[in-house]
C-alpha cells in the first residue's frame, strides 16, 4: 500500500483528530498555547489570527510553523488545505526539514489525482 494513501485527503469526509501523542509526564504546556509552538510565547487565538493575517508573507511564516513543528493531522484543524495550497510557494521556505514531507505528499496527491496539476 502507497503509504501516501494514509495521509490522503478523503472526499467529503472530516478529519479526525486526536490530542497530541507522546506527551511527557509531569510536563504540562500552558493552558492556552498549542504544544508545537514550544519556543514563542503565543496563545492559540494569536495564532489562529496569524494564521490568516492579511499579509501574505506573515502568514506563510506561521502556515510554515505550523507544517514544520504540528503532527500532519493536527495542521487541518488550523488551516485548509486550500489555503496552504494558496500560499504554498511562501510556505515552503519555512518548512525546513519536513519540507521534503510536504513536497512529496502534495506530488503523490497530485500523481494520484487528488489534486490539480500545478
Amino acid at each position: 500500500m502507497d503509504p501516501r494513501a494514509a495521509c490522503a485527503p478523503q472526499r467529503g469526509a472530516g478529519w479526525s483528530l486526536t490530542g497530541p501523542a507522546g506527551t511527557l509526564v509531569g510536563v504540562t504546556p500552558p493552558p492556552d498555547r498549542p504544544y508545537f509552538l514550544w519556543d514563542v510565547d503565543v496563545s492559540e487565538a494569536e495564532f489562529r489570527a496569524r494564521l490568516h493575517h492579511a499579509d501574505p508573507s506573515i502568514r506563510a511564516q506561521w502556515q510554515g510553523r505550523l507544517l514544520r513543528e504540528a503532527r500532519f493531522d493536527e495542521v487541518w484543524a488550523y488551516v485548509t488545505l486550500d489555503e496552504v495550497l494558496r500560499d504554498w510557494e511562501r510556505i515552503r521556505r519555512h518548512l525546513g526539514r519536513r519540507r521534503a514531507f510536504w513536497d512529496w505528499l502534495f506530488d503523490g496527491w497530485r500523481k494520484d489525482g487528488l489534486l490539480p496539476a500545478a
